[in-house]
């Protein structure tokens, strides 16, 4: 599914610039295709080739093996306790760094791109609340 790079870096809370970066090496390695938008010049889509989608099952059947082992770890009504905890500090820590950032903003200090970007989900999480 063809995604472009400022979904991925919203998704994942990454810097863009470090996604720009990851995006060049990817291509590089002949991992990714860019497929540019019909609608518009500016917008391109990176879309998994073959070769990429062969790594990407891969690491995902890897990765998946070493969560469900790790899951048998707790009972159902554990993991829904765990992942409910992970959540809220996830959203705490999220909501601390953006005020953070918009402290710096407010006191005429210019933020890295990357608190810039945490001010905006931020804002955005809050929106879905």
């Amino acid at each position: 599914m063809p995604i472009k790079a400022a979904d991925i870096a919203y998704q994942s809370r990454i810097d863009s610039y470090n996604v720009s970066r990851a995006v060049k090496s990817l291509q590089n390695k002949g991992l990714i295709d860019i497929q540019l938008s019909e609608h518009s010049r500016n917008i391109k889509f990176l879309v998994l080739n073959e070769r990429g989608r062969t790594l990407y099952q891969q690491v995902t059947e890897a990765m998946n093996k070493r969560a469900t082992e790790l899951e048998n770890v707790l009972d159902d009504n554990e993991q829904a306790l765990f992942f409910q905890m992970l959540e809220k500090i996830e959203n705490k820590a999220e909501q601390i760094l953006a005020e953070q950032a918009m402290s710096k903003i407010a006191d005429g200090e210019e933020p890295p791109a990357d608190q810039k970007e945490l001010i905006r989900w931020y804002k955005k999480s809050k929106q879905r609340r």
